[in-house]
């Protein structure tokens, strides 16, 4: 089989593509895609536990741990003590941090808008249908089971 005839490629090929994009867009605003990613899942009014953004971006604690320092001393975020557990923190948008989002959000917006218009609203639905199987296929562990 050829590279060109798996999935995988495809998949991997073409998402390289669009973080090569978000993060050729997000430098006109000083920022990266994994920034834009983060603001995007920080709730607006009432910030996000910072131990529920990781597994909500199917992101690594390091990685997102590194981010989010970067973030908060560019002062797009900051961190509060949870008022219900004060053992959690919260993490909550800036000023600074919401206009960034509005940034990260409208470039998501331009990308779909563009998809949504050069596919057909059917080849959209089958799309989104072959990528839900596959992605359960991997959630569910169907892919490599090992017979007993």
């Amino acid at each position: 089989m050829k590279q060109e005839d798996t999935i995988d490629f495809h998949i991997k090929r073409t998402w390289q593509s669009i973080a090569k994009m978000y993060n050729e867009e997000a430098s006109k605003y000083d920022a990266t895609m994994a920034t834009g990613y983060v603001l995007l899942n920080i709730d607006k009014e009432e910030g996000t536990p910072s131990t529920s953004l990781g597994p909500k971006m199917g992101m690594e604690a390091t990685s997102l741990s590194r981010i989010l320092k970067n973030m908060e001393e560019r002062g797009l975020i900051e961190r509060r003590k949870n008022p219900i557990d004060g053992r959690s923190v919260l993490v909550h948008l800036t000023d600074l941090g919401l206009e960034k989002r509005a940034d990260a959000k409208q470039a998501v917006v331009r990308f779909n808008e563009a998809i949504f218009s050069a596919v057909p609203e059917q080849k959209l639905e089958i799309f989104f249908e072959v990528i839900s199987k596959v992605n359960e296929l991997i959630t569910n562990r169907k892919i490599y089971l090992k017979e007993v």
